[in-house]
């Protein structure tokens, strides 16, 4: 009908002119933020409680209290008898505030829940000289006094990424903890993973190993752009950076206000110091020293995995292509030798399997807070109270519905065996990626490495800071460096207001998105084969052709979600 191409031509113009102007306050958004001083992206009022900057060995990092749920007190909605939770942000090159952006959130539902709530933040700059070791003691220094303020409770702890690999240090350490731990999306076996699916874990051996983590924090003046960190995630599946703007495209009305909340997130970019970045990519990415024991923290305590005894939980998804299931329970066959040993340790390990969600949806997900993050909560109890074990965290759900009452949906736990958890992995090619890194790394710092760490100033670093892409590719929108596009917010603003869209059933708009999502879908196998050319490089770098290793019987694919079955708690 005639009808349906002018109305889908006037909805296509609208669209383009509340897209491109959504890009600009997405800019502004960033500029804004970063003016404010990057304060952390939390939707609850909260007070400040410790600011490590002030300790003796300062590090950039806070503990705050939350202190208002909606339009309720924090004594309005306490259970005086349940334990704090300590709810602790992922540094991996962004802000802190992922856990607590939103009300449907983690700490929103451990709020809902009756749980006191603190939360670790940080600031976008790093003390001077700041190591891995002094944001270790600085938790643990957290944990602490949360413990003192509520008559020597354990705190239950909640690691979102990287700040679930750090609070399962802090339970191996020298010290160990006694709370539970939640360990979300967080990855203990850094060289586990599916070949072809999970390029991640060969890249640092394509790379050369460290030497470029250290030549980018020496151009950067001693620190370390977290921008970096946000690109490698972005370029780890670039067809989802294509669907977040086809969908803000095709789904204007409903997806635009999403889009900017998110993005004032993603785009808040957080510095590292060189020292704790390489101590990072060394110890873990690289080394993989966590669960073979040989991290130290002190000159005389190394990290032992075997020593935790506090309960944990480990919340891992098959769509998480950033920390597989394989990187957040191969650790478990590597540190003990069997189910029989596990026990003997004394050790409760429970862990979730979500069946599709991507890795920041495990902790960002409205959905999945309402529901799995609800259930391990309400679980802890009889989690703390399971013999020494394996187990899967099993929820059934019949009506599908997150928001389903307490008495809609139940938790079951099912014993596991530590043998079935079996991943194919090739330790002696990552042992020679380690090798080589230490070798070029020295190389480096005896040679190009001392030039750019005297030559490198504030001044070329900040410069290179803002002429990151990330930032460029963002800056490009904002009013301040493009005054005329001051003009389109007007317009925008006029058509938001008198908005003329067409459903999803208009056979042209339907063409338009079956357009955009095969863009998807060739952007996808482009990505599949470059990831299956970074397994073959790797492998003729690395590989048994090189190490002379014969080559086993592979072994089957490993189902973690169904293994053989034993009995229910």
């Amino acid at each position: 009908m005639p009808t349906d191409y002018v109305a889908y031509a006037r909805d296509v113009w609208e669209r383009s002119i509340l897209f491109w102007d959504t890009l600009r306050q997405r800019a502004d958004n960033m500029i804004a933020h970063e003016r404010a001083g990057k304060p952390p992206l939390l939707d609850f009022d909260y007070e400040l409680i410790l600011d490590a900057r002030r300790f003796e060995r300062p590090v950039n990092y806070a503990l705050l209290r939350i202190t208002r749920y909606g339009d309720k007190c924090l004594e309005d909605c306490l259970d005086p008898a349940k334990p704090p939770v300590i709810i602790v942000d992922p540094r991996a090159g962004h802000g802190p505030g992922i856990g607590g952006f939103k009300r449907e959130s983690e700490v929103g539902i451990a709020m809902h829940e009756g749980y006191p709530v603190y939360f670790v933040v940080f600031f976008p700059e790093p003390a001077p000289g700041q190591t891995m070791a002094d944001v270790l003691h600085t938790l643990r220094q957290f944990v602490e006094d949360v413990a003192k303020r509520h008559e020597g409770k354990p705190p239950v702890l909640y690691g979102n990424c990287q700040a679930g690999w750090a609070i399962a240090i802090l339970a191996a350490d020298c010290h160990g903890l006694a709370g539970p731990a939640v360990l979300n999306g967080s990855p203990l076996s850094y060289w586990a993973g599916e070949s072809g699916v999970n390029p991640a874990r060969v890249s640092g051996g394509l790379l050369g190993g460290a030497w470029l983590t250290h030549l980018t924090s020496d151009l950067g003046d001693g620190r370390f752009d977290g921008a970096w960190l946000a690109q490698n995630f972005e370029n780890l599946k670039p067809e989802g950076v294509w669907e977040k703007y086809a969908n803000l495209f095709s789904r204007m009305d409903r997806e635009r206000e999403r889009f900017l909340e998110f993005e004032r997130w993603w785009n808040g970019f957080y510095f590292l110091s060189r020292e704790e970045m390489l101590a990072i990519v060394e110890n873990l990415f690289i080394g993989n020293h966590l669960e073979q024991g040989k991290m130290r923290i002190c000159p005389h305590c190394f990290v032992d995995l075997r020593r935790v005894h506090n309960p944990l939980v480990i919340f891992a998804s098959d769509g998480d292509n950033i920390t597989p299931p394989h990187q957040a329970l191969g650790w478990i066959p590597t540190v003990y030798a069997g189910t029989d040993d596990l026990k003997q340790a004394g050790q409760r390990i429970v862990y979730l399997i979500n069946p599709h969600i991507g890795h920041l949806g495990i902790f960002v997900s409205a959905s999945v807070a309402r529901l799995e993050h609800r259930a391990i909560l309400e679980s802890l109890k009889r989690i703390e109270a399971l013999a020494p074990g394996l187990y899967e965290m099993k929820i059934d759900n019949p009506t599908g519905d997150p928001d389903c009452g307490h008495d809609a949906y139940s938790v079951r736990f099912e014993e596991r065996r530590v043998e079935d958890l079996t991943f194919p992995e090739n330790r002696r090619a990552f042992r020679r990626v380690a090798e080589v890194s230490t070798r070029l790394d020295a190389l480096y710092s005896a040679t190009l490495g001392k030039w750019i760490e005297a030559t490198a100033t504030p001044l070329s670093a900040q410069w290179l800071e803002w002429l990151h892409p990330m930032r460029v590719s963002r800056y490009a929108f904002a009013t301040d460096f493009n005054p005329w596009l001051r003009l389109w917010a007007p317009i925008a603003a006029s058509i938001a207001r008198d908005r003329h869209g067409v459903p999803e059933s208009n056979s042209l708009k339907a063409r338009e998105i079956e357009t955009l999502d095969a863009v998807r879908d060739l952007i996808a196998r482009g990505r599949e084969l470059r990831d299956q050319g970074y397994e073959f490089w790797f492998e003729a770098l690395y590989g048994r052709a090189v190490t002379g290793e014969p080559a086993p019987i592979s072994p089957p694919s490993p189902t973690i979600s169904e293994p053989a079955r034993g009995r229910t708690a």
